[in-house]
């Protein structure tokens, strides 16, 4: 993997920090700096403005538009997409000292910091602006959303004038403005409806132009010396506050801004969305800047108690997981099931917002393991798009539920074909995220109601997308793209036709233990479905007859029929400088050897890792690893955890080494576009899978600690069935720690194996020595 880092941050454990102001980084800087909390998100923009690159973005978890395709399009290719939509920058500031407006880019600064504090989720730029008059003054800008009462903002603002510089006036402007381009389009899609003043501030809402979804901003705002010249402006996009406030020698002055969001998709009228909003803006009651910085960092503190993960012996990889933990919690913590996970989270626009199947397969492990209830709303935001999944199925001329592969509200938003008719791993996600959440929780409640809906729909696509070779004896899949990407149109694609499989069978099995448990729910299943014995009797035949490329002989699997026979490339002769593949060869180029872009057999066995021996895994792991470029930010982890699980250690750490710190270096060259959000989350699976050895697929999680000798020693925690437990690993050996969540808790059904030793959480603490 021809890659390397761009290293400019300064190391720290709980600090991300930038010195000096770079304009080619700055982009880069602004996804590395956003901050979120699962309801908006915001780009560690300069709110004073700036000149030069930057993506002033500001988004909302579900706000999107639309765009329709001007080409005539074949039946089954999407002809309508959407894409989270750049919102209000509720943060616009201007400052002016002498009639000269500080703008970062063209303004003199020096001394140039930005510090993202993690164990609070405070965001602080400071510098020291020297005006063309001869003033200086040392400005800091603080910012940090509310994890709780999600619709808050707060920002701060301290202007310190240095001493001997003589008294004079600030001109300071706050606004909220609808005006914002979005980056990925260069429009404007924001149209103003209405602007009020509040009790200190301004009120505003608009609406997108095609979806009508509207948003409301407005905030509250108080300086700690006397203002003057106080005005209101309105413009056709924006609505602002203008006052001054006097500067004396090394008397620092603060200007504190309390800002309220709000959104709605409804049939609201403009008039009503706007008052109902406004009322809870006013209504809420505003604590001071101070009181709500304590309650940020309260919450923050039982976070990092429950997730945290501590390397000793590694500086780089301990900043670089705190930042992985930090951005997952921030894009999603279960606030609302009908959000999801975007490729980039809240932090840019590439990918358009979209969720992937990497929710279900990277993310979905961290938030089970951590926070279930999370996970669960993860699955019911998918139940509440079952009726679109349904759509797109009847629109690939099939039955049952097709999920879409790249989405927000459920639609097919891919306008690839090749990508949206072709790969069926979205479903067979769901119906392993099904199947993982029933095994790790126990929660028949969701596995016999929603649960069950779904796969039953999952299984009658998957039936009917499906064919039967002309033996009649092989059932399998034609046409279709795997994992991969690199190879389209090819039959019987191992990945897709075992997770069909898999798919099929864990149906059967619900479906056999909700008639011998709960008959009644069955019925209702079978009523909403329309599921009958013959159906299920097909579903039993096409698992039976399921078409998989295993040779006993070599045992491997064949990536899909006829790939062993493609023209070989040696992926580590192919220069430097045409990386990404997609940018420097042409399409087609790309499809026409044996060249792998990420994990395809292995990602299966990944999934699956306790159902195969290690020879198995050994020999499709030396396989296909020389045939895979990466070209995904979620393929070197995958390839880690299997590295570490045949001992190959330095091959281990080698891969994982990309993972805490794909951002934060810049590994990929294109973190200016937003964060790699479930690669993020792959580095959390490369830990406590690949190196703690964690299997979540079997009867009972079960753990195989290892410790790279890079590292003194780490630990990690994670949560099951009732019980908090703390994994810690150095040379000496393993430590693991149990305690229960409750005094209902039942320590026999929180019994965990570690190296095939059974421990229960009622032991409290067990110490074995490290297994190699």
């Amino acid at each position: 993997m021809p890659k390397k880092p761009d290293q400019y941050l300064q190391l720290d454990p709980w600090r991300i920090i930038e010195k000096g102001w770079s304009p080619s980084r700055n982009r880069v800087s602004e996804s590395l700096f956003s901050l979120g909390n699962e309801f908006m998100g915001v780009r560690g923009y300069c709110e004073e403005g700036t000149e030069g690159e930057t993506l002033l973005g500001s988004y909302f978890n579900g706000i999107y538009e639309e765009e329709r395709s001007t080409k005539p399009q074949y039946r089954g290719i999407v002809d309508k997409t959407h894409f989270m939509v750049n919102s209000v920058d509720w943060l616009y500031t201007r400052i002016e000292i002498d009639g000269e407006r500080l703008l970062m880019g063209r303004s003199a600064i020096e001394d140039f910091s930005r510090i993202l504090d993690m164990r609070t989720g405070i965001l602080e730029r400071s510098f020291l602006w020297k005006t063309e008059s001869g003033r200086a003054v040392r400005v800091r800008f603080t910012r940090f959303l509310d994890m709780i009462e999600t619709g808050r903002g707060y920002q701060r603002i301290e202007l310190t004038l240095l001493k001997g510089s003589g008294p004079l006036s600030a001109q300071i402007t706050l606004g909220a403005d609808f005006g914002t381009v979005h980056g990925q389009k260069r429009k404007h899609y924001w149209k103003k409806e209405t602007q009020e003043r509040t009790k200190t501030g301004v009120s505003l809402t608009a609406r997108t132009k095609s979806t009508g979804h509207r948003v409301y901003s407005g905030f509250e705002w108080e300086a700690s010396v006397p203002h003057t010249d106080f005005s209101v402006i309105t413009e056709e996009r924006c609505g602002a506050v203008q006052f001054a406030v006097p500067l004396a020698a090394e008397q620092p002055v603060l200007v504190t801004r309390s800002a309220f969001n709000d959104t709605d998709k409804s049939d609201l009228s403009s008039d009503d969305f706007h008052r109902r909003a406004r009322e809870r803006h006013l209504n809420l009651p505003s604590p001071a800047c101070e009181q709500a910085l304590a309650a940020q960092e309260e919450y923050w503190g039982r976070v990092w108690e429950s997730l945290d993960i501590s390397i000793e012996g590694d500086e780089r990889n301990q900043q670089g997981i705190r930042f992985c933990l930090f951005q997952l919690r921030q894009t999603y913590h279960g606030r609302d099931p009908q959000n999801n996970i975007g490729a980039k989270g809240l932090t840019g626009e590439f990918y358009n917002g979209h969720a992937f199947w990497d929710t279900e397969t990277y993310c979905l492990p961290f938030y089970l393991l951590t926070d279930p209830a999370a996970a669960k709303n993860l699955l019911e935001y998918r139940y509440s798009t079952l009726p679109r999944a349904m759509d797109r199925a009847r629109q690939l001329d099939c039955r049952g539920a097709c999920y879409p592969v790249a989405t927000l509200n459920g639609e097919e938003a891919c306008d690839l074909w090749q990508h949206a008719s072709l790969q069926f791993q979205p479903s067979t996600a769901v119906a392993y995220a099904v199947a993982h959440y029933g095994n790790i929780t126990g929660d028949r409640e969701f596995l016999y109601g929603h649960g069950a809906e779904m796969l039953v729909q999952i299984s009658r696509f998957l039936v009917s997308r499906g064919s039967w070779d002309q033996t009649g004896e092989g059932f399998g899949y034609y046409a279709v793209m795997g994992p991969d990407e690199f190879h389209m149109m090819v039959s019987n694609n191992s990945y897709t036709n075992f997770m069909a499989r898999k798919t099929f069978e864990y149906t059967l099995k619900l479906i056999s233990e909700i008639e011998g448990k709960a008959p009644g729910r069955l019925h209702l299943l079978k009523e909403k479905t329309g599921l009958n014995e013959g159906e299920i009797g097909e579903i039993s035949r096409c698992a039976e007859h399921m078409i998989i490329l295993f040779d006993e002989s070599t045992g491997l699997f064949e990536q899909h029929e006829g790939y062993f026979n493609l023209p070989h490339v040696d992926v580590s002769t192919i220069p430097e400088e045409e990386f990404p593949l997609y940018d420097h060869w042409s399409y087609d180029r790309i499809y026409r050897t044996d060249m792998i872009k990420q994990p395809d057999v292995l990602m299966f066995l990944f999934l699956y890792a306790s159902q195969f021996d290690k020879e198995v895994i050994r020999r499709n792991y030396e396989f296909y690893e020389p045939r895979t470029i990466h070209e995904s930010s979620l393929s070197p982890s995958i390839h880690s955890i299997f590295a570490s699980t045949l001992g190959r250690q330095e091959e281990a750490f080698r891969f994982f080494r990309f993972a805490t710190r794909m951002d934060l270096d810049n590994y990929n060259r294109n973190t200016g576009e937003g964060l790699h959000t479930t690669s993020i989350a792959a580095a959390w699976i490369n830990i406590v899978y690949g190196f703690g050895g964690l299997r979540s697929d079997g009867p009972r999680l079960s753990l195989s600690p290892t410790l790279p000798s890079e590292w003194d020693s780490y630990e990690f925690r994670f949560f099951y069935r009732g019980f908090h437990f703390t994994v810690r690993v150095n040379g000496a050996g393993v430590e693991v720690k149990a305690s229960a969540e409750s005094s209902d808790s039942k320590p026999e059904e929180g019994e965990i194996l570690i190296y095939e030793e059974r421990f229960s959480p009622g032991q409290g603490r067990i110490i074995l020595p490290l297994t190699t």
